[in-house]
């Protein structure tokens, strides 16, 4: 049932215009407020879960090599903490495997040369 009455039709053609617009400004809101958080946080390097757990198992591994290499320190300072004695038995540690390598070497070159296997073609 239409009015004829034509305040009412007026009304009601504004009042339909009114909420297209309204309308409207909702969706251009709704976008604008995208673009201002896309801008706001898309500049921020954010990382994914995988990669925050990558390089979580790289810290750990880290820092058990730097406790590995930590007590390996310790041991060598042990070791120099015992002083001439302990270089003293390295060093004679060290002069009985040269003069092995010496007689090993005079052994060698003494010795006659083997001959040559022939290939077969």
């Amino acid at each position: 049932m239409q009015s004829e009455n034509p305040l009412i039709a007026d009304f009601v053609k504004l009042m339909n215009s009114a909420a297209g617009t309204f309308a409207g400004m909702t969706r251009e809101a709704r976008e604008s407020g995208r673009e201002r958080f896309k801008e706001a946080f898309g500049g921020l390097d954010f990382v994914s879960r995988e990669e925050f757990e990558a390089v979580k198992a790289m810290a750990t591994k880290a820092r058990e090599e730097a406790e590995d290499l930590r007590a390996r320190l310790d041991a060598i300072n042990v070791m120099m903490a015992g002083g001439k004695e302990a270089l003293e038995t390295r060093l004679a540690r060290i002069t009985a495997l040269e003069e092995r390598m010496a007689a090993l070497d005079g052994v060698a070159a003494s010795a006659p040369a083997k001959p040559k296997a022939k290939r077969a073609k």
